[in-house]
């Protein structure tokens, strides 16, 4: 898992509630036990349906902060959205509140999430429509910093952004204490020693 520490990037906006993980990639896209390639079907349906749907906009093109609505991340819980919204080069989603397993299975890939209030969220919306908004989110800090300069401040869970900080998944944080496991065991009696003592 990549390490994330702070993104300046443009904003796509995408001013909808609710937005459901088969939004996000359906399910007739969930051809592969990779994570590689979902990127490409990221919103296929909404996309195909709509000339205008955000992300056919050039004027978003390679932006990596997506602002939403409410609940986003919604219905099923596969884990492919999470890897839909990271293979499009989406590294930060801002938005008032998102669904639980979709808010765990981000925070398991590094994909940050940033909950903050729906009024500073809805000015974010409006803000991004012309392309050109860039916004710093900062995890250090827990910060987010608009082109004025005002800052947004949001809530994260610690363990989480350690772990994101320092680019771990839930294995790599296990591993990394793989030396203090070592020591520990080293220091334990033997099972031979054990039924010796019991003699």
């Amino acid at each position: 898992m990549e390490k994330f520490e702070k993104l300046k990037s443009k904003v796509i906006p995408l001013p909808m509630t609710d937005v459901d993980t088969d939004l996000i990639i359906p399910a007739q896209f969930l051809t592969s036990i990779s994570r590689e390639g979902y990127g490409q079907n990221l919103f296929r349906r909404l996309r195909d349906n709509d000339p205008n749907f955000p992300f056919n906009l050039e004027r978003f093109k390679n932006a990596a902060i997506l602002v939403a609505g409410e609940n986003f991340g919604c219905g099923s819980s596969r884990e492919h959205a999470v890897w839909a919204l990271a293979g499009a080069g989406i590294k930060v989603v801002i938005a008032p509140s998102f669904a639980d397993i979709f808010f765990s299975n981000s925070a398991k890939n590094g994909l940050v999430l940033v909950t903050l209030p729906a009024a500073q969220v809805e000015r974010m919306l409006v803000e991004a429509q012309a392309g050109e908004f860039e916004v710093t989110v900062d995890l250090e800090s827990q910060s987010v910093t608009l082109p004025s300069g005002e800052t947004f401040k949001f809530e994260f869970d610690q363990f989480r952004k350690h772990c994101i900080l320092n680019g771990l998944d839930d294995i790599d944080y296990i591993l990394s204490f793989k030396e203090k496991v070592a020591e520990f065991r080293a220091g334990q009696p033997t099972a031979v020693n054990c039924v010796q003592g019991e003699k």
